[in-house]
């Protein structure tokens, strides 16, 4: 997979597609138009390690029609707060795709794909070469396990 490096060790920079599943599946269903799926591509998103999930600004979330699903406290580099979590992100990457809870970043920061997502669409960091790896999913190799 190919991804938008910067000149810093080890930092990985990509960019995601992301739809609003909800949507996506009213349309499939004919309860909407297509053209009315609310969908952003977010570029240079950086892949952080640190962050368990994907972590959108506000305003990308409000332009996504995201559903709130919880409050909860989240750890930060300057303590503990409290954070939101929405539901039904889409995120499309290379040729993976998923649906998963986003937690609301303040507005104005940038958005982070967090170890989750990337774990359940079989994607790997390599930090020496800034780049993702994806892993093989085929009748003779595959990163799902049972």
């Amino acid at each position: 997979m190919q991804s938008t490096t910067t000149e810093q060790m080890g930092r990985i920079i990509t960019t995601l597609v992301i739809t609003n599943r909800l949507d996506q599946g009213l349309a499939e269903r004919g309860l909407i138009p297509v053209d009315d799926v609310r969908t952003i591509t977010l570029e240079n998103v950086l892949v952080d390690t640190g962050a368990t999930t994907l972590c959108l600004p506000a305003n990308v979330i409000a332009k996504l029609g995201l559903t709130l699903l919880k409050e909860v406290d989240v750890a930060t580099a300057t303590g503990f707060s409290k954070a939101r979590i929405f539901e039904d992100a889409k995120i499309t990457l290379g040729e993976r795709e998923g649906t998963f809870e986003c937690l609301e970043l303040p507005g104005g920061t940038e958005p982070l794909l967090g170890v989750i997502p990337l774990e359940a669409l079989g994607i790997e960091l390599d930090l020496q070469n800034q780049k993702l790896i994806v892993l093989p999913i085929s009748p003779n190799a595959s990163y799902l396990r049972i």
